[in-house]
């Protein structure tokens, strides 16, 4: 499954992980949780999800419309795409991929 790996302090990139909950776990460290906060409904944030609570590194603060601070992600995180007609997740579609990229680029981010 092609990925969009995004680590504290680094610029995102694109991996190949095997689609299995024990390669996802693996890429975050830990149990995973899926959110949803972007324009593009498809487009899941894979996270750790005790990753505030386990005091992992702050990564990456997620805005809302009005460039607000919302939330933010501790620890090592993917984004995947996952169709609402679909229960699993699946390769980022080529055409997402430089989007996502440029968004979460290290470039200007501040923790």
């Amino acid at each position: 499954m092609k990925i969009i790996v995004v680590k504290p302090f680094q610029n995102p990139k694109v991996m190949e992980i095997d689609h299995t909950l024990e390669a996802m776990q693996k890429t975050v460290g830990g149990y995973i949780e899926a959110v949803y906060p972007f324009d593009d409904p498809d487009v899941a944030l894979v996270c750790n999800e005790e990753g505030k609570l386990e005091g992992l590194t702050p990564n990456r603060f997620l805005l809302n419309r009005n460039n607000g601070v919302c939330d933010f992600i501790c620890g090592d995180f993917f984004l995947c795409y996952a169709p609402a007609d679909s229960e699993n997740f699946e390769s980022m579609p080529d055409n997402l991929i430089q989007k996502y990229i440029e968004k979460f680029s290290a470039k200007g981010v501040r923790l």
